[in-house]
């Protein structure tokens, strides 16, 4: 296998011309940084936890998904060999409730990538209904995603391409949440990508629904107005805000023995309450 990709948690390797072989590593990114801390056992989890949600989602749309067994021994448990596809390059993300980069964005404008939402919201607030709110896909080398609008994705895709990426997007995060309600966990928002096949097929691709990709919080304890206990990555955020004159550019710092437990144990806990299967 030829690694042809070392992202920030994840190295993808190509194993001939029509398949790869996504690893997920113990790496932790927080605002594009790559921290010198991993935390152990991260990648394996994320993997079973995306493995569950491919699984349940597959009535929906079809994915990239070859095998998970079929991967080098060394990658066992944290990776998944995969069909090549052409990704749109538009990060599909879903929110039902107000939180992260979509607050700001509604507290400045009112809105979040040109949906306008009702006045008088707050922190953590359940929509009215699920928003489709794109952004572009930009490596972080140079730069950035930034808020797209959906006649932005429509030039970008077409018209045709635009319509499906919104339905199968609202239609998955719809799915998932009602999915994760059952095991009082509230999916608050995610993002998905879509592949393209060699026949022009679009299929859900990259991993799904995990802790690095979803907020996730707990359903017992919501209550809008403030910040929420979370089962992701905002527990990893949060930490970096405490740390004086980080600047959010490499380097980023290290992180406490203590925050690398309590992040493993939520992603954990969120792997439980939802699949019903213990972490072994």
């Amino acid at each position: 296998m030829e690694l042809i990709h070392r992202g920030k948690v994840r190295d993808v390797y190509a194993d001939g011309p029509d398949e790869l072989v996504l690893v997920a590593t113990d790496r932790v990114s927080v605002y594009d940084v790559v921290l010198p801390t991993p935390v152990e056992g991260k990648g394996k989890i994320l993997t079973q936890l995306s493995r569950w949600w491919f699984e349940e989602l597959a009535d929906i749309v079809d994915n990239h998904v070859i095998s998970y067994d079929d991967v080098p021994e060394e990658f066992a448990g944290r990776a998944v060999r995969v069909q090549r596809v052409d990704i749109i390059q538009v990060e599909c993300i879903a929110r039902g409730y107000l939180a992260g980069l979509g607050l700001e964005s509604y507290q400045a404008t009112g809105s979040i990538s040109g949906v306008e939402l009702p006045a008088g919201l707050v922190e953590a607030d359940k929509l009215p209904e699920p928003v489709f709110t794109p952004t572009s896909k930009v490596a972080p080398e140079d730069g950035h995603d930034e808020p797209m609008t959906y006649e932005e994705v429509a030039a970008l895709v077409g018209d045709e391409t635009a319509a499906t990426l919104k339905d199968l997007t609202l239609r998955l995060y719809g799915r998932a949440a009602e999915l994760a309600a059952k095991s009082d966990v509230i999916l608050v928002d995610t993002k998905f990508e879509f592949g393209l096949t060699p026949n022009g097929r679009i299929v859900l691709a990259d991993e799904v629904l995990t802790s690095d990709s979803s907020r996730y919080w707990r359903g017992e304890d919501w209550k809008p107005g403030g910040p929420q206990k979370s089962f992701d990555k905002q527990f990893v955020r949060d930490w970096s805000k405490t740390i004086t004159g980080w600047d959010r550019t490499p380097p980023g710092p290290e992180i406490p023995a203590e925050v690398v437990e309590e992040t493993r144990a939520r992603y954990i806990t969120l792997y439980e309450r939802l699949t019903g299967n213990r972490w072994e």
